[in-house]
């Protein structure tokens, strides 16, 4: 093997998984962060760390940068927000040294993970958390309610204009107008992506029958964009343009409430929080490994389906110590608590709860040097 990165993982995921903020910066870069300052852990590190991977993740992460950078005068973490999916690929070809990553390693991506991170492999520990909005352009409409069929059937086209009567059944007091439907999606890998067509393909099979996967299907035609900025410019500049986005970015778009069971519910903390907190572990990984199979048919009341959990992916095993210490004061920065209201504060994402940081710890403990 190649010990590039590290190690095995604390797995199960505690039923109180998420105290959850709102969600609810402007722009998918956020605002210039201000450390939090406490409630860190305490480091003296140097050297340069390198990451590439979610674009949901660019404000948290360029929170963690400053905060991180703060502490460790003598460390540099250098990210890019290339995609989920570009962040994954460079991580499994030794090209950076952690990924962020909207979805957890597949099975053949986690097997690949063991040439360069040892046997246990490659460990996927939740750090950012964010409902994905489904968001709109549409004047004078702030809210729509909306089930999973009619979702996934304008997303795939079937659904060309906004009055639509499967739409405006569901909306009998709103004026919606005589306007085409403008679908716009990301154009590269994303995790995003593959969590809101993993969310139709279960909540909508008949109307969504496409595999899941980080690209969109190549069937579907329909405006494209880069990353998480610019899907939300290209709806926000398009009258009559829906996309799918981490809700962090929404800005002034209008938003979806998406059916569950027998009520409509509204994207917000404690919705998220619910959708989380039924999620179940990823099976046949690593001890320490916390990936989450999210359940998003649920019909729990008041439960918001699609939720993202975002990752920053780290190899079990790393060629030296210096490295090691680097990727675990950076780990461990980023889920503490301090770290978890500085990227809230740039990015409006949710902080981790402390039972599944204490997950996560234990996770980030458990990196060592290659024997």
């Amino acid at each position: 093997m190649k010990a590039f990165r590290y190690g095995r993982s604390a797995a199960i995921l505690a039923a109180g998984a998420l105290a959850l903020t709102a969600c609810g910066t402007d722009n998918a870069t956020g605002t210039d962060p201000e450390p939090a300052g406490n409630n860190v852990p305490e480091s003296s590190v140097s050297g340069t760390l390198t990451g590439a991977g979610s674009s949901a993740q660019q404000a948290a992460m360029t929170a963690w940068k400053v905060g991180f950078e703060e502490l460790n005068p003598e460390a540099k973490v250098q990210y890019s927000p290339d995609g989920s999916g570009a962040g994954r690929e460079a991580f499994l070809s030794e090209g950076v040294q952690f990924a962020g990553s909207d979805a957890y390693l597949d099975d053949e991506e986690y097997a690949a993970s063991k040439e360069i991170c040892g046997p246990e492999g490659a460990v996927n520990i939740p750090a950012y958390i964010s409902p994905i909005a489904v968001a709109f352009n549409v004047p004078g409409v702030d809210e729509l309610k909306l089930d999973a069929n009619t979702i996934a059937s304008i997303f795939n086209g079937d659904i060309k204009n906004w009055n639509d009567e499967a739409i405006a059944s569901q909306n009998a007091d709103v004026d919606l107008p005589d306007l085409p439907i403008t679908v716009v999606h990301r154009s590269d890998d994303s995790g995003t992506t593959e969590n809101f067509v993993d969310y139709l393909s279960v909540a909508a099979p008949d109307a969504w029958p496409y595999e899941v996967s980080g690209n969109w299907p190549s069937k579907i035609v329909a405006e494209n964009a880069q990353g998480t900025s610019g899907v939300v410019s290209t709806t926000s500049s398009t009258k009559g343009a829906i996309t799918y986005t981490d809700a962090s970015a929404v800005g002034d778009l209008g938003q979806a409430l998406v059916k569950v069971g027998d009520e409509y519910v509204e994207l917000n903390a404690e919705a998220a929080s619910k959708a989380v907190e039924s999620a179940t572990p990823v099976e046949g990984r690593s001890e320490a490994d916390m990936s989450l199979d999210l359940k998003r048919d649920t019909t729990e009341s008041g439960a918001y389906p699609i939720v993202l959990v975002s990752y920053h992916i780290y190899c079990s095993q790393y060629e030296d110590q210096a490295t090691v210490d680097l990727v675990k004061a950076f780990g461990s920065y980023a889920i503490s608590e301090g770290g978890q209201q500085d990227a809230a504060k740039s990015a409006g994402n949710a902080p981790i709860s402390d039972a599944l940081r204490d997950q996560a710890q234990d996770a980030v403990d458990s990196i060592s040097v290659a024997s």
